[in-house]
Formats: structure tokens, C-alpha cells, sequence
């Protein structure tokens, strides 16, 4: 077996990035029964690109494949557990580590140090290639090209509406709170607003009225932008959410909101044919 085929069981002891701490007790741990789930390695612009894998272990695919885009905390074990949630339904889930060359979120305990200290570096080009690669391998390790999607939840959100107007091959994204206007930088030269009128893919938004981060302002001025183009997408507003509401393990998780969001992502998935 080739060394990036590769997968190393792992488990939930490196656990969540200490930024979060502490740990709130609704956070959910999702067990491996049935599914397959563990660590890899993927080729990609001369690295070795780490992720986290997680699909049926009861079939032999060709799996519908959802690339599951990280917080600014990495891929800890939130995101693990969103893999192993997707893979019960069925779904080869897999997340990348995307900024692991700028360096680790589990060397950061302050949210601040971490934005400005590793998280800003990171390009959107980069992570636009590194998702590309990730696709590529999937599909190549048990993925059907013909059903390719993306989730992602605040950092990953906004990834997920640049990536739905970067990849002509996906077929449906869910951004979870996603910031959707802001400064532009070399790092960040376009943000979802701009890229509205390119969007290849339907993209479902997930947002909370309560998030001071993302104002309701926000929101409409990308509803107009998407109406302007006629884009294929759709933004649903939780009145009762705040920010980070699908966080299980954050105090700001909203448990109605989460697994109403939940839901409208599988079937935005199962309408476009990513089931």
C-alpha cells in the first residue's frame, strides 16, 4: 500500500484545539461503528497535505464524497466528529488540514493570537489547490466524481462559497456561517460577495441572527448580490442563533438551529444529486 493511501486510526485524544477551551458538555463524540475513520496523507503542491477520512465501512462505494471544510481551530475534533456524522449517512467524508504549512491551531490558546498569527496567512489560493487535490484523491480512493460537495463552518464557510465558484465539478456546498464580505488582502483578494455572479454550484447558507460577527446587514448585501446574478442558492437565517450555533462543544451551540441546519444540509446534498 502506498504511503498516501495510508489510514492510521485515530482517536479523540488529541481532541479539541485549547483556543476553546474550556470544553462545554453538549459537545457530541460520534462513535466509528460501521465506518471506517482515521488519519491520511494527500500529494498536493509538493506536500504531504494531512487529513481526516471517514466513510462506510459496510460498502464498497463508489461514495458520494463531501469535503468538510475546517473552523479557524484546524481539524480538531469537531470536525473529526462532523466526518464521522457524515460518513453514518453514508458519505466518504474527508478534511484537509489547510493551513498546516503556516502552522498548528493546537499551539494557540488565544482566539486572537491564532486569527492574526496563523490564520491570516493563509491564502485563498492555497486552499483553493489544496481542495482541489483533496477532491481528486477521494475520488481515487473510493469517491464518485459525479457527486462531489462541500460543507464548512465559519473560517470553512466562506471557503465554501469562494470554492462553489472555483470547481466546476462540484455539485452542491453548505457554508455554515461564513463571513461573506471584509477587508481584502493579498492572502484574501475576494470575498463570497464578489464571487456571487460565478457561483458554479447551488449553495445553501446557514447563518444566526444573533451573530455579532456576521450582521443581518451582511446577509442581505449578499442576497442582493446572488438576486443581481441569479445565482442557484439560498440563505437561511436562524432567529434564535448566534454565531458558531452548529459548535456542539462551544457555549454558543444552538441545538434546535444545529439540527434543523443539519437537516436542510443532507437534503441540499440529496437535491443535487450528492447522496
Amino acid at each position: 500500500m502506498k504511503t498516501d493511501e495510508l489510514i492510521i486510526p485515530a482517536s479523540t485524544a488529541s481532541g479539541f484545539t485549547p483556543a476553546v477551551a474550556p470544553l462545554a458538555s453538549s459537545a457530541i463524540i460520534t462513535d466509528t461503528v460501521g465506518i471506517t475513520a482515521g488519519e491520511t496523507t494527500i500529494p498536493s503542491q509538493g506536500d504531504a497535505l494531512p487529513a481526516y477520512i471517514a466513510k462506510p465501512a459496510d460498502k464498497t462505494g463508489p461514495f458520494a464524497v463531501v469535503l468538510v471544510v475546517q473552523e479557524i481551530f484546524g481539524v480538531h475534533e469537531h470536525i473529526r466528529d462532523v466526518c464521522r456524522r457524515l460518513a453514518k449517512q453514508g458519505y466518504l467524508a474527508i478534511a484537509p488540514e489547510l493551513y498546516f504549512r503556516q502552522g498548528d491551531a493546537q499551539q494557540y490558546t488565544d482566539i486572537q493570537q491564532l486569527i492574526t498569527g496563523l490564520v491570516s496567512n493563509v491564502p485563498d489560493s492555497q486552499v483553493m489547490a489544496d481542495l482541489d487535490h483533496t477532491a481528486n484523491w477521494a475520488i481515487k480512493h473510493g469517491g464518485d466524481a459525479s457527486r462531489l460537495g462541500i460543507t464548512g463552518f465559519c473560517w470553512g464557510g466562506r471557503i465554501c462559497w469562494l470554492y462553489a465558484a472555483h470547481n466546476p465539478q462540484l455539485k452542491a456546498a453548505v457554508a455554515w456561517y461564513g463571513k461573506m464580505t471584509g477587508n481584502k488582502t493579498l492572502n484574501n483578494p475576494d470575498h463570497p460577495v464578489d464571487i456571487a455572479k460565478d457561483l458554479a454550484a447551488p449553495v445553501l447558507g446557514l447563518y444566526g441572527a444573533q451573530d455579532d460577527s456576521i450582521p443581518l446587514e451582511q446577509v442581505e448585501t449578499m442576497r442582493q448580490a446572488l438576486r443581481a446574478a441569479n445565482a442557484n442558492a439560498e440563505i437561511i437565517v436562524y432567529p434564535d442563533a448566534g454565531h458558531a450555533f452548529y459548535a456542539d462543544y462551544r457555549p454558543s451551540y444552538h441545538a434546535e438551529s444545529a439540527q434543523d441546519g443539519w437537516q436542510r444540509m443532507l437534503e441540499w446534498f440529496s437535491r443535487y444529486n450528492v447522496i
